[in-house]
């Protein structure tokens, strides 16, 4: 990969791209109800959305949330951390949590934290590699 560059984005200025990354992580989720809510998601103040290019296209994303855990302090909440299916294991996660960890050191953020589907095994094998350990189980109730 050339030409790599991180920053982050407004996910609505690349819209289809983001859409399609998310969806390849939820490809059990209509990207109608994806899109609405990214549409929701940009409004809230406390989100930020990281970005891999490569060659001036959009192959990594990841969101992140702000949040202050008596736990942790200052947290950074990753969501939808997605490469490129298509270009998978050549580096590119390392390098977006790379950056992300950078990010979040200069901006003061004691810890990032994140969810990974129980199925995805192999996340859960990257992440340790990135130094993450888990911490906990997430629970949620759906209405």
């Amino acid at each position: 990969m050339e030409n790599i560059e991180f920053k982050l984005i407004n996910p609505i200025d690349y819209k289809k791209d983001v859409l399609q990354l998310v969806h390849q992580l939820n490809p059990n989720k209509d990207v109608s109800f994806l899109e609405d809510t990214l549409n929701e998601v940009v409004k809230i103040p406390n989100y930020n959305c990281f970005a891999i290019f490569s060659e001036a296209k959009l192959v990594a994303i990841s969101g992140g949330w702000t949040t202050i855990r008596m736990y942790s302090g200052k947290h950074l909440e990753l969501d939808n951390v997605v490469v490129d299916s298509k270009i998978q294991s050549n580096g590119l996660g390392k390098y977006l949590i790379s950056q992300i960890k950078e990010w979040a050191l200069k901006n003061e953020y004691t810890c990032i934290g994140l969810n990974t589907y129980v199925s995805n095994s192999r996340s859960h094998k990257f992440y340790y590699k990135e130094d993450f350990s888990i911490l906990g189980f997430h629970f949620e109730h759906k209405f």
